[in-house]
């Protein structure tokens, strides 16, 4: 018995680190090295577990590990009804509870990006009372919230050269803008032209709602003398412009129309994606690598020429 009580000192010892050498044990530290020794006993014990149909293995190591309820149902001092065959049965979904278990394995657990899920998640960590990993669902959620009123598609509005020749030479992206000067005392009112305009404005919307990711899209509301007009962009400068205006003599007097030219446009919004960062860094590596050739070889022409001349005598030395 001496034999088996010191091995399960030495157990208790390795596992836990709480007592020291076996010569240290005393019998009046046996009822405190029972009770340790069943709760290691009891942590290490595998529990089955029944969560809404979804079958789950752990311990009572996992369960207990953290204040919450589960530590409560597992700690020996609530009553664990078991099935025929000892599962014990949770009436929760399942769908969460992996995420839970893994919480009380490490203490953090990635949070799901989708918010439905997370308020999922987070209905999950109040009933099972894990306030640590409410508190984290909840900041995540906080800030899942503040992102949702943040506009994802930005188009700034420009009234001069200078902030479109800044915008233009800042971007890293190719860029589509749109000038609409309906003020402009050329225009010619006619309801025709009117449609034309809006159709304009809104094919513009939609790019820039489709396309806000891989191109910048810029409105300029002044302009040098035009009505309606599309310049496209790509590395720093203007490859491409549409203009939109038209002008026809139905009377004496001709008149400035505005026109919807929209194959046009989507032509060029399609070609001007070819300026994107994958498709320039081709043409920046191309470009490097002959200038990378052209130094290689004046670096060697320079070397050949310093190996054929004699080697120059030192200069004399001079004094004062």
């Amino acid at each position: 018995m001496a034999d088996a009580k010191f091995a399960d000192i030495e157990l208790l010892h390795r596992d836990t680190g709480i007592l020291g050498d076996e010569e240290d044990a005393t019998d009046d530290d046996e009822p405190c090295i029972e009770g340790r020794l069943t709760q290691l006993r009891l942590s290490n014990e595998y529990v089955k577990l029944n969560v809404g149909g979804t079958l789950f293995y752990t311990t009572v190591g996992t369960l207990t590990k953290r204040d919450g309820m589960l530590r409560a149902m597992f700690s020996g001092r609530m009553e664990i009804h078991k099935d025929e065959d000892g599962w014990v049965m949770i009436d929760r979904s399942g769908k969460h509870f992996a995420t839970i278990l893994n919480f009380l394995r490490d203490g953090s657990v990635p949070i799901p990006e989708n918010k439905v899920e997370c308020e999922e998640l987070l209905t999950e960590a109040r009933y099972f009372l894990l306030e640590a990993l409410v508190t984290i669902i909840s900041d995540h959620l906080s800030k899942l919230r503040r992102d949702e009123y943040l506009p994802r598609c930005r188009v700034p509005v420009i009234t001069s050269p200078e902030e479109e020749h800044k915008i233009v030479s800042s971007s890293t992206k190719p860029i589509i803008k749109l000038l609409y000067n309906r003020s402009n005392n050329k225009y010619s009112y006619t309801s025709q032209s009117d449609d034309n305009l809006l159709k304009n404005l809104e094919l513009f919307d939609k790019l820039a709602v489709r396309f806000t990711g891989r191109v910048k899209f810029v409105k300029d509301v002044v302009g040098r003398g035009e009505i309606c007009q599309w310049s496209f962009y790509g590395h720093g400068k203007k490859v491409g412009e549409i203009s939109c205006e038209s002008i026809v003599y139905a009377t004496e007097k001709k008149h400035t129309k505005i026109e919807f030219p929209e194959a046009r446009i989507l032509e060029e919004a399609l070609n001007i994606m070819l300026y994107e960062k994958p498709f320039e860094s081709a043409d920046r590596i191309r470009a490097a690598r002959v200038e990378a050739a052209s130094r290689r070889r004046h670096f060697e022409d320079l070397l050949s020429d310093r190996d054929d001349d004699p080697p120059s005598p030192p200069p004399p030395s001079v004094r004062h």
